[in-house]
């Protein structure tokens, strides 16, 4: 099955409208950002399926969700990788990780769980290496914390001043044998999102 079949799979698995805040329900099947509280938004679902079919994870991967907010896109991620794999999603407001935690325990997928994120962290360097990274909150620049969370060869999908960059880390390595952290970037249209706090 392609990534496109197995997102919309993800996506009709796990409805938007189970994640959203009760008032915020009855706008679920609205292709626009809704509001979760905090400043914090849940992502149009057309930008959801874009950012996991770029991402293309794989049944077994290891799977950092940055800005996890409400939990949705820590569910989808779930979904695709399934329970061989493992899924983190970080979140830095802690009422929303107590709602991302609560509503991702629903699910019954004990392979993904949602954390606070560690002041001055970004990511979770500690649980990583990642196969896949997917970040829901736009960067000022490619932040090198997380191109160096991700295996060689692993993908991370993030906004960086409003456009989509699909990053791979570079498989090569340095004359001491150490992976030097390059990466290739490609960039897939632009995409508003709220800010990523880096530090």
């Amino acid at each position: 099955m392609d990534d496109v079949k197995r997102v919309a799979e993800a996506m009709a698995a796990w409805p938007r409208q189970d994640f959203l805040p009760l008032r915020e329900r009855r706008h679920a099947g609205r292709d626009g950002p809704l509001p979760i509280g905090h400043g914090q938004t849940n992502s149009q679902p057309r930008t959801v399926a874009a950012m996991l079919e770029l991402l293309g994870v794989q049944a077994g991967d290891r799977v950092l969700d940055v800005g996890a907010g409400s939990g949705w896109t820590t569910a989808l991620l779930a979904h695709l990788t399934g329970p061989s794999g493992s899924v983190i999603g970080v979140e830095r407001v802690p009422a929303l990780r107590d709602v991302g935690a609560a509503n991702l325990q629903r699910t019954g997928m004990p392979w993904a769980r949602v954390t606070l994120a560690t002041p001055g962290v970004l990511g979770s360097p500690s649980d990583g290496p990642f196969n896949r990274i997917l970040v829901s909150a736009e960067a000022r620049t490619l932040p090198r914390a997380l191109v160096d969370q991700l295996v060689p060869r692993g993908v991370m999908v993030i906004p960086v001043l409003g456009w989509m960059h699909r990053v791979t880390r570079d498989p090569s390595f340095d004359r001491d044998g150490v992976a030097d952290g390059d990466a290739q970037v490609e960039i897939h249209g632009a995409y508003r999102f709220v800010p990523l706090i880096e530090d």
